[in-house]
């Protein structure tokens, strides 16, 4: 896992081919706003959250972040425990970003 400033974020998720955006808030919050084009897996569903990830391809880079960070860096410590070898943490979350969005 790393945790990636804004730009180091977006600019290694928009130069890998093999890039996932995983946004693990709520469904309110992804409604309210959010980054394009990111699958979404509620954290707070718990083992319902950890039978979602089981099913992803753990081959593939993912980009994860959540409204500050903190939710997004359990996911990615998460992931890595359940055999993930490249998850990226987005330091500040949707709070701070300043890329593209939607909602």
């Amino acid at each position: 896992m790393m945790n990636l400033s804004q730009e180091q974020w977006w600019e290694k998720y928009q130069e890998d081919d093999n890039a996932v955006i995983l946004d693990v808030r709520t469904i309110e919050e992804v409604e309210e706003v959010a980054i394009p084009n990111a699958l979404h897996i509620d954290i707070y569903k718990g083992q319902g959250f950890l039978d979602e990830i089981e099913q992803l391809d753990k081959s593939k880079n993912y980009f994860v972040y959540c409204k500050s960070g903190g939710r997004s860096n359990q996911a990615c410590l998460l992931m890595g425990q359940l055999g993930f070898e490249n998850t990226f943490n987005l330091l500040g979350g949707i709070t701070e970003w300043e890329g593209p969005t939607v909602g």
